[in-house]
């Protein structure tokens, strides 16, 4: 045996457990199969346990019935809630941010989690108000139920279910109003985007507080410190085009006009006119007390 029969020192011969050449450029070249985080990606989300996930549901629809009495209102806002939070989760799969994951966060809702940061604002704004706009489709059981009963209760359920998606628009972080208009701020000026962002919030956890929502207003208080804290506030995706900061205004009224126009069609069967309808409805909001 000659010295020119052994490896070089560089390049020890392999193992037995070791892979060989071929089979390491196969699998390079190979596709990536949807749903596997890339190379370089944090461990695929597998999502809330099964057993967590009921827990945190009932004791949301407990603190629900401890604070309505009603079981209508329970179910509208639980069903409401996971249509809701799909909406979101079709809208991360189809844009290439899935698998996308809902997470049910007890007394207080629920979240729609991806895998993947969009890779535009622009998705992010359809992520954002898909969860509202899809949402609304958990109205339509509620009123067939009236429809067919007649009974007055189950336009309950429908208020309820566009009350949820009305005021997730609230551009107030962490809800999805935020997320949509977030970035049509920042086009104009990211300082624009903060001192809106942080004065509405502010204001809608003066609301939480002036009403007695006590709960609402602690997660909306935390959620507005922790952008406070915040360094950069949009380190992801493209910035938005002028045309698609148009288009995410025009869309984000789009689906709060639909919301309202739900909530309206509840509360006119038991309204003698529609200004009696429209005190009603605000008295839900609490500006009429």
């Amino acid at each position: 045996m000659s010295d020119t029969d052994l490896p070089p020192p560089s390049t020890p011969r392999p193992g037995p457990w070791d892979p060989r050449p071929q089979d390491a450029v196969a699998a390079r070249s190979a596709p990536v199969e949807p749903g596997r985080p890339q190379a370089g990606e944090p461990p695929l989300d597998k999502g809330q346990h099964p057993a967590w996930a009921i827990v945190s549901t009932l004791l949301l629809g407990g603190f629900i019935w401890y604070l309505t009495g009603s079981l209508i209102m329970v179910v509208a806002l639980l069903f409401g809630l996971f249509v809701h939070e799909y909406g979101h989760v079709l809208a991360m799969n189809r844009l290439g941010m899935g698998p996308a994951r809902i997470y049910i966060i007890p007394f207080l809702g629920g979240l729609a989690k991806s895998q993947r940061l969009p890779q535009s604002e622009w998705h992010g704004v359809l992520v954002s108000l898909a969860g509202p706009a899809f949402g609304l489709l958990a109205a339509i059981p509620f009123y067939g139920l009236y429809l067919a009963t007649g009974q007055g209760a189950w336009l309950q359920g429908v208020f309820v279910v566009a009350f949820l998606n009305l005021i997730n628009l609230a551009p107030a972080p962490p809800l999805d109003g935020s997320k949509a208009l977030g970035p049509v701020l920042a086009r104009i000026h990211p300082m624009v985007e903060k001192g809106v962002m942080l004065a509405i919030g502010a204001l809608v956890v003066f609301w939480g507080v002036s009403n007695g929502s006590w709960i609402f207003a602690a997660f909306l208080a935390i959620a507005l410190i922790g952008h406070l804290r915040r360094g950069a506030w949009r380190p992801e995706g493209r910035q938005l085009t002028w045309k698609e900061a148009g288009q995410s205004v025009g869309l984000f009224v789009l689906t709060a006009i639909a919301c309202a126009a739900v909530g309206f069609s509840a509360l006119m069967p038991g309204a003698p006119n529609a200004a009696e309808a429209l005190s009603h409805g605000a008295g839900f909001f609490e500006f009429n007390r």
